[in-house]
């Protein structure tokens, strides 16, 4: 009874390790074959070992509070990661392989450097809440209106000029918080139902990190995103033909889409074969996809009952983007 108690003591201690003096120990992933919690925080950590990637069971990974400048493409072998925490630390970049974590549910990697995320992370299909707090992030990438399983986005205290299209189409997110990002000015309209932290946005302060197009409603200017190419305002009754070929070709191969080799970068720019893959966002009216161009129009929460909730410390306002001068003049926020 002894030997089997002492042999149950020991299968649960391999299960969970927290290190308060790190140092990686060797052939960890052999003496511990079944560890599924591992918690280093607080140890002034500066690089997290290649090795990591052995320790296949692994669930909770919590490196937060540490000096990480570097994040080892070797996580994406974690295949059974289901949290990951990096908060604190001094993170320029994620490595792409994160989007290899197809188990992951939490992310959190506030108060770090990042200037971007990975566009990779889109493929993180279990991910539900993912923290960005505290960076230095100026845009967002599109793909991540794909996460199918996000409820809760924070971004609040970054530099944020503009929010990709798309976000808010999906029925799954429910919380999105952008406070404290004084650049960004305007939302997009299918925010409008979702809970929303928008406190200290829309500052008048310009933004030089990069040019923008941007669109002007009486007082207000709205940037938008860097891949839109034009504009359209409710006198153009003809698309471009740019864009009337992509939508063409998105509506013609939509169901091959999935395969992704149908077409080459030498049968389309390659900035062009992405934009079909993942348009840039879907109008607001009709949900007809667009590539090139928007039709934008504002309704500033100041005008809709939203407005109370934020209690004026906010001035940004929500952004509908349509894809022709039609769904312009008939979609109504409000309505």
């Amino acid at each position: 009874m002894i030997a089997l108690f002492l042999s149950w003591l020991c299968i649960k201690a391999s299960l969970f390790l927290k290190l308060t003096m790190w140092k990686y120990p060797e052939n960890l992933a052999q003496k511990l074959p079944n560890l599924v919690e591992l918690y280093l925080h607080s140890n002034n950590i500066v690089v997290v070992p290649e090795a990591i990637g052995s320790l296949v069971k692994l669930q909770c990974l919590d490196l937060s509070d540490n000096a990480l400048e570097i994040v080892c493409p070797e996580i994406g072998r974690l295949r059974a990661l289901r949290h990951l925490r990096l908060a604190n630390n001094q993170l320029q970049f994620l490595p792409p392989e994160v989007g290899d974590l197809k188990e992951l549910q939490t992310l959190d990697i506030s108060t770090n450097r990042l200037l971007t995320l990975p566009e990779r992370l889109h493929m993180c299909l279990s991910l539900q809440y993912l923290t960005v707090d505290r960076n230095r992030l100026w845009y967002v990438p599109r793909h991540l209106c794909q996460l199918p399983s996000l409820n809760e986005l924070s971004m609040a205290g970054n530099r944020l000029a503009f929010l990709p299209l798309d976000l808010g189409r999906s029925r799954e997110l429910q919380y999105v918080y952008v406070d404290n990002n004084i650049h960004l000015k305007g939302l997009p309209s299918y925010l409008y139902n979702k809970v929303i932290g928008c406190s200290g946005c829309g500052a008048p302060i310009q933004v030089s990190e990069v040019k923008l197009l941007s669109f002007s409603s009486g007082q207000r200017t709205v940037f938008l995103p860097a891949e839109v190419k034009a504009i359209g305002t409710e006198h153009d009754h003809v698309l471009p033909l740019q864009e009337l070929a992509m939508r063409s070709l998105y509506h013609t191969y939509h169901s091959l889409l999935k395969d992704l080799n149908f077409l080459s970068p030498i049968s389309l720019p390659r900035s062009l074969l992405e934009l079909l893959h993942c348009p840039l966002g879907h109008c607001h009216r009709c949900s007809e996809p667009m590539f090139t161009i928007v039709y934008p129009k504002l309704f500033p929460l100041r005008e809709t009952p939203m407005a109370g909730l934020h209690q004026w410390r906010t001035t940004v306002s929500f952004v509908a983007y349509c894809c022709s001068t039609q769904c312009l003049q008939t979609f109504d926020l409000l309505s």
